[in-house]
């Protein structure tokens, strides 16, 4: 394999993964960021992502002496191959992405980018940025690449290392193939074809994903009104390959960094091409009556003598998007939460990944550092993220620090059986309640 000189500017979730996986690769990388004091703590190795394995690989980069971090990325790209752009792009106005940050970036390294280098949307962007950016560039001799990420948070350096697929999105084959190669010694299906195909892949799968998660909740509010089980009929379809059993746990509904300002940005696409999607919109709004119809639930066990939620107490375990992160971004569980403070419940809360972090939701919830702090007095226990560590708890103490025995599993997380040993009234999502049995 040539080793390239590759920039990565954003070290974010995707941008760092890219910049350090790229130098397991072989290439000579530098990455960059605007934030100092994060540039400092990388250059020690000092990862604030929680995502597993990517330390390591920042370490093994610098060790090796082909993973440098710099602030100002514009020294850095004057001798570059390639520069990817791994920039934030969050949800704008009326559900568009917003896209100032890589427009910034593309304003600020124009002049500076040499003959015949490669610039990479890495970003997640509406279909027609890749045309934008070569418009702002008004480079002729620079080719705009678009090569969305499909990045687990959780596992995100194993997919970079052993993805699905690698989509390369350019108008000259010369530079798709540049990009692609940068990937050798990857085993993964090539998928060449133009931006416009490239960007919109990225927008599809994910609102594909977001349909399935939708469709699983759903069909678990169906399976509580039939007397079905979620599981039993999750694994009867799943097991056909046509459908695959992957997304298709119910749950708080869908979140985090992704799905839901794609799934906005890909309903804002259409709505400005004059295409009706229906199936998008109800992808959507299905997700949003989901946590609407849970906190119903909440409400109809929990409520106090004035039958509201006024002053009532309630410990929730989990506050991130999902297990395996520390990413709060669009999280369900937070979602679920806000609605629950609107009532006006008290909410007191523990998550293991942030014990150390803190984050201040003091307008929302009092962050705890233990489980138990978090159920103490509490009326209900909620589980919103499936951390594992949960499964394992001190029920019986749990059940000591309630004010009532309910706990609401929305991650059909736990055992029911155990629960009810330790006096608990469990109730998951699609699956009989312990006290309807």
């Amino acid at each position: 394999m040539t080793s390239r000189r590759v920039v990565v500017i954003g070290t974010g979730y995707v941008g760092l993964t890219t910049g350090a996986c790229l130098a397991s690769l072989g290439h000579r990388v530098v990455c960059a960021d605007t934030d100092p004091g994060k540039v400092e703590r990388l250059r020690r190795a000092e990862v604030d992502i929680l995502e597993p394995g990517l330390p390591e690989a920042v370490r093994a980069g610098l060790d090796r002496g082909l993973l440098e971090f710099v602030g100002d990325p514009r020294d850095a790209v004057a001798t570059a191959d390639a520069v990817f752009l791994c920039l934030p792009t969050p949800m704008g106005v009326g559900g568009a992405a917003d896209l100032a940050a890589v427009e910034a970036v593309a304003d600020g390294i124009r002049d500076r980018l040499p003959d015949g280098c490669v610039v990479v949307n890495k970003s997640t962007v509406p279909v027609g940025t890749a045309e934008r950016v070569a418009a702002l560039l008004a480079r002729p001799d620079v080719t705009v690449v678009s090569n969305p990420e499909f990045l687990r948070e959780g596992h995100a350096v194993h997919d970079f290392l052993h993805p699905d697929r690698i989509v390369v999105g350019a108008a000259e084959p010369d530079a798709a193939r540049r990009v692609a190669d940068l990937y050798a010694g990857v085993d993964a299906p090539r998928v060449l074809t133009d931006t416009a195909g490239a960007e919109l892949t990225k927008y599809a799968a994910n609102f594909f994903l977001a349909m399935k998660l939708s469709f699983a909740n759903n069909l678990a509010t169906l399976c509580e009104r039939l007397g079905a089980d979620i599981d039993d009929v999750v694994a009867g379809i799943g097991h056909d390959p046509r459908i695959g059993g992957a997304f298709l746990a119910p749950g708080p509904g869908w979140g985090g960094s992704c799905l839901p300002k794609d799934t906005h940005a890909l309903l804002r696409v259409c709505e400005e091409s004059g295409v009706e999607f229906p199936l998008l919109r109800a992808t959507i709004e299905t997700n949003v009556e989901h946590q609407r119809r849970l906190v119903e639930r909440i409400a109809a066990r929990c409520a106090g003598a004035d039958g509201s939620l006024r002053g009532v107490r309630l410990g929730l375990l989990g506050l991130t998007f999902k297990a395996g992160t520390s990413d709060l971004r669009d999280s369900p569980a937070l979602a679920i939460a806000r609605r629950l403070r609107a009532l006006g419940a008290e909410l007191r809360a523990f998550d293991p990944a942030l014990s150390e972090l803190r984050p201040d939701l003091s307008d929302l919830l009092t962050v705890v550092d233990t489980p138990l702090a978090a159920v103490e007095g509490a009326r209900a226990c909620v589980v919103l993220t499936e951390w594992p560590d949960f499964r394992d708890l001190d029920w019986e103490a749990v059940a000591d620090r309630l004010a009532t025995p309910f706990v609401h599993d929305f991650r059909n997380l736990l055992d029911p059986e155990r629960l009810d040993r330790a006096g608990l009234l469990w109730e998951g999502v699609g699956r009989a309640p312990a006290m309807a049995r």
